[in-house]
């Protein structure tokens, strides 16, 4: 068991909080992972994405050209990453930002803005996103993923109340 995640946006819009928390929670769970963070020129607003790699098994290298799952923030991330994607991989992608997708098996559309707005929290879209992977793999118990919020995200109670409830939402 090994999976290959890229995960690309914006800078600021929790691209590399997503990428550590998956790789935090995996090594909680006795997972190896490596975490590659890559960024654009700008932090904020220039594009950002990074790699995770989680296996049971020893991960020889932390860069991988094909993912097997994408989660795409934006356009301009999709459109640059749709293509390093096998074939039998998922796109996850945030459908209120990314409007037009190409025709191919595995896409999975979450308005993920959209949700993050009426939750009254726009800074949570990356964990619509991260809800989205987690049913789509169950990688990771909630419990887990609780706990990674808290580490990345502070134990403020309205601040890991309106995540939890992004973690759930569709």
């Amino acid at each position: 068991m090994t999976y290959q995640i890229r995960i690309a946006g914006f800078g600021g819009q929790g691209v590399m909080v997503l990428g550590q928390m998956l790789a935090w929670s995996a090594t909680k769970v006795g997972l190896n992972a490596m975490f590659v963070p890559t960024y654009g020129p700008e932090t904020r607003g220039g594009t950002a994405n990074c790699m995770v790699t989680i296996s049971k098994d020893r991960i020889y290298s932390p860069v991988f050209i094909d993912a097997d799952y994408f989660i795409a923030f934006n356009e301009p991330s999709y459109n640059k990453f749709k293509g390093q994607v096998k074939a039998d991989g998922t796109i996850i992608y945030n459908s209120t930002l990314v409007p037009k997708v190409d025709k191919r098996n595995n896409l999975i559309p979450v308005p993920a803005t959209e949700i993050a707005m009426n939750l009254g929290e726009p800074r949570s879209v990356n964990i619509v996103l991260l809800g989205e992977f987690l049913r789509q793999t169950k990688l990771f118990k909630e419990d887990v993923i609780i706990e990674a919020l808290e580490h990345y995200l502070g134990k403020k109670k309205e601040v890991l109340d309106v995540n939890k409830k992004a973690l759930k939402a569709k």
